[in-house]
């Protein structure tokens, strides 16, 4: 299986998971998406906001494709452009960091190391352009994040378009903001704060467990055979 990561641009946008290409969980102002939700079109408006991050900032995400098809993204921004970014318990985000909003994954790459290769591409997005903090709001979840995401998994809300609290540790970042349901972590960008072997540990985990996975499926299969 061919896995590429390459940085977002202008006419790359279709590469993009479907639910990121229309969600503007953090994009838009709350009020004013309902507001606009019975005439405004979510895609464009996705495209508008990455179009004016793009230009006055550079680059704002990175995209992962698995054999040529869309498996996920993350995006990232100055928080200042991010109206959401002010509306939690734990803002605001450090003036020295930059935000990481999204974090997407489509379901047949969450098992194929994806997601810490996609941090580890931000990261080293980061490093270069001199940044020294890279920070998110995580959700912790609960039992009423799995009915809803069941019932209505491709709808907006913290549930499905926030970054689990769990993953941010595994990769790395610490709580520096706490709260029950939306702490705020961030991750050092120092060259010497060993991010890399903490991405590449927790790679090497998931390929692991994507591996035993894998066996597993074949041990059934052979055993059903009989």
């Amino acid at each position: 299986m061919s896995m590429r990561i390459n940085p977002l641009t202008l006419d790359g946008l279709d590469q993009l998971p479907r639910h990121s290409r229309r969600c503007v969980f953090w994009e838009m102002d709350p009020s004013a998406l309902r507001r606009s939700r019975e005439f405004s079109d979510p895609e464009f408006e996705k495209e508008a906001w990455l179009s004016m991050v793009m230009l006055e900032w550079g680059s704002c995400g990175q995209v992962a494709t698995l054999n040529g098809k869309p498996a996920g993204c993350a995006l990232y921004s100055p928080p200042g452009d991010v109206p959401r970014a002010k509306l939690f318990p734990t803002s605001p985000v450090s003036p020295d960091a930059v935000l990481l909003t999204t974090m997407r994954l489509e379901p047949a790459a969450r098992l194929d190391g994806v997601g810490p290769s996609l941090i580890q591409a931000v990261v080293s997005d980061l490093v270069r352009r001199g940044v020294r903090a890279l920070e998110a709001f995580g959700i912790v979840r609960g039992p009423e994040d799995e009915e809803s995401a069941g019932k209505a998994g491709h709808e907006c809300g913290p549930a499905e378009c926030m970054i689990e609290a769990d993953f941010l540790e595994d990769m790395g970042f610490e709580v520096v903001a706490a709260h029950r349901r939306y702490p705020r972590l961030r991750l050092e960008l120092d060259r010497d704060h060993g991010w890399k072997a903490d991405v590449e540990a927790a790679l090497e985990q998931l390929l692991i467990a994507a591996s035993l996975t894998v066996v597993d499926i074949e041990h059934k299969s052979t055993v059903g055979a009989h």
